[in-house]
């Protein structure tokens, strides 16, 4: 318990220094090319689900008439 609370008093103001100098607004054209991948990846994945979504609702408000028959021998 003790090395845990020395851990902990030690990462925390470190991650505190750390932070204080990330913000640089200078992107660069990689992180660009990052983000647009990923943005990428995420429009796939949702117009597959919307078509799926979609589908679920047209079924279940459509009106469909069943006709059942016996089976003749």
């Amino acid at each position: 318990m003790k090395a845990l609370a020395t851990l902990i008093g030690t990462l925390g103001p470190a991650t505190a220094f750390a932070a204080a100098s990330a913000p640089t607004g200078e992107d660069g054209f990689f992180v660009w090319i990052f983000l647009g991948f990923f943005a990428m990846i995420v429009v796939g994945q949702l117009v597959p689900a919307f078509m799926l979504i979609i589908g679920i609702v047209r079924g279940l408000a459509s009106k469909t008439k069943v006709e059942t028959k016996a089976k003749e021998r």
